[in-house]
């Protein structure tokens, strides 16, 4: 089965540590890392990585591994929520792999790692064992701290679908689940003021009546100098790129600004890159090349890259592979 996944983990400073979750990726045969991002506002790193199942739940097995003994929660600061050292794992269907397969692997991991590492685990999205922890928003109510105190006070709700019922000492928590593809992405403002990004965000994302499948919150980020609209898109079928940038140009311009730029964090599939290419009005008959830099240039994207894109990155990883030989 070819799954994909996007771990979070709470560190974006120390260069070394992601070095370090990276190298444990990148050491395991047969997972491909695609992409890793950090940053340090966020004190946050995704790393993507696919491949044949059993070699993803090996990689992620031995990042847990890292963040455990590199990464302590009690010390940890950042703009983003988080539960845990490894703060995130999603497990996404590729090519013929169904939600019903990554659901099953999730589930089984998610015991596993509980077992293993005696981490609290908590079911989320598809994978969710009951209906409140379907968002994740939900399941890191509170934050790290708020969870740490909340299973100290024996609140049963708050209890894991795996592992210890507290904390672990070191790493917190982790949310395990199935979902589709989700794409990362922030939209940078021309403006320092914080409530802006803030009131913008509450207005686009579902919670709060705006657009279907879109979360999203408003930060300060000090490196840009700039206030920043940062979003997940749940299903990118639901709601596309370019509606969400235009939703988000619209509403800047009524509180009297406008957006700088956007950035991706992480990959996002052709398909997606296909919508915005649609919406700017280039034929589909364009090469994909031609396609990708119109879309790019419509959501006015940052040092954008073709190797953006999910499936050219696999096939460049696995060509390099291939390359490399065995042993290599």
């Amino acid at each position: 089965m070819l799954i994909e996944s996007v771990p979070n983990y709470s560190e974006g400073r120390r260069t070394d540590v992601v070095d370090r979750l990276a190298g444990a990726v990148e050491a395991t045969t047969g997972a491909f890392l695609l992409d890793r991002t950090s940053d340090p506002s966020h004190n946050r790193s995704v790393l993507t990585l696919a491949g044949e199942a059993a070699a993803v739940e090996a990689a992620l097995e031995a990042t847990i591994a890292v963040a455990i003994r590199d990464i302590d929660m009690e010390r940890h600061s950042g703009e983003h929520p988080r539960i845990g050292a490894v703060d995130v794992i999603p497990f996404v269907p590729l090519a013929d792999t169904s939600m019903d397969d990554c659901v099953a692997l999730a589930r089984a991991f998610g015991e596993r790692v509980a077992e293993r590492f005696e981490l609290p685990v908590y079911l989320y999205a598809r994978a969710a064992s009951r209906p409140e922890r379907v968002k994740l928003a939900d399941v890191r109510r509170g934050g790290y701290e708020g969870l740490r105190d909340a299973l100290a006070s024996g609140d049963e709700d708050r209890a894991p679908d795996f592992g210890p019922p507290r904390t672990h000492p070191r790493a917190g928590a982790v949310a395990v689940g199935a979902r589709p593809f989700l794409i990362a992405w922030n939209v940078n403002l021309e403006t320092t003021d914080v409530e802006i990004a803030r009131r913008i965000a509450r207005t686009v994302r579902e919670s709060g009546g705006g657009l279907p499948a879109v979360q999203g919150n408003g930060f300060m980020i000090e490196e840009l100098a700039c206030a920043q609209v940062s979003m997940n898109l749940l299903d990118f079928a639901t709601t596309p790129m370019w509606r969400v940038w235009e939703e988000v140009g619209r509403l800047a311009a009524a509180e009297g600004g406008e957006v700088r730029e956007s950035e991706l964090i992480g990959l996002a599939p052709q398909a997606a890159f296909d919508d915005v290419a649609n919406r700017a009005g280039v034929p589909d008959t364009e090469p994909a090349e031609r396609r990708f830099a119109a879309a790019a240039a419509y959501l006015r994207l940052r040092d954008p890259d073709p190797l953006m894109v999910l499936e050219r990155r696999l096939e460049a990883a696995r060509a390099a592979d291939q390359a490399a030989g065995p042993g290599a």
